[in-house]
């Protein structure tokens, strides 16, 4: 499949899922409940097809997201030198640069996660000063369910640079220099960048 077919199939699958397991937690008539179970079962069978995992693990997986489901949540820092450039990380994972980041844990704030994943990816204790902007990555663009992205204007407070397990290097760098990107991160250290040279 192409990747705009990736990313219209993993759109709908979502939707489908989020409609069946909101359903299901509040439908009341057996009919329904039927009809939710089933249209889970079939997202749960494409989900596995599409990520090669078996469609009762995928199932399962699904079964441990309680309550109203909603998009997953994740925090980037944007943390800039003298000169203006960003930091980036060059991800172990897939060998592209990115601004330190990632998911949220339960009962943190984006914010703090901003803080947390800074420290644990660059070994630097940083402060966000402002929400540089809020971002959705629709489903299939980077995976199979959607993302707000929280991205933070960070000062360094303490600590040592010193790259973690998940990085291959750290280094200050000019956007335009960088040829290989993470995911969106492009836009992140784009629009991270304009801010810092509106507000100096």
């Amino acid at each position: 499949m192409s990747d705009d077919t990736d990313e219209d199939l993993f759109s709908l699958l979502d939707e489908l899922r989020v409609m069946a397991q909101v359903g299901l937690r509040y439908a009341d008539d057996p009919y329904n409940v039927e009809r939710y179970e089933r249209i889970l079962a079939l997202v749960s069978e494409w989900y596995g097809r599409s990520v090669s995992l078996p469609a009762k693990e995928v199932r399962e997986r699904f079964a441990r997201e309680v309550g109203y489901v909603t998009a997953k949540v994740s925090a980037n820092a944007a943390v800039f030198d003298e000169a203006g450039r960003p930091l980036l990380q060059l991800r172990a994972n897939d060998g592209f640069w990115g601004l330190p980041g990632g998911f949220t844990e339960p009962n943190e704030s984006p914010r703090e996660t901003a803080v947390r994943e800074t420290k644990e990816e660059t070994g630097l204790t940083v402060e966000p000063t402002d929400l540089v902007g809020i971002y959705t990555r629709k489903p299939g663009q980077y995976g199979p369910h959607s993302t707000v992205i929280h991205l933070h204007s960070c000062v360094v407070t303490g600590g040592d640079l010193e790259a973690s397990h998940e990085s291959e290097a750290l280094r200050y760098r000019r956007v335009e220099d960088v040829t290989e990107w993470h995911k969106n991160h492009e836009r992140l250290a784009l629009d991270a960048a304009d801010y810092w040279t509106d507000s100096t």
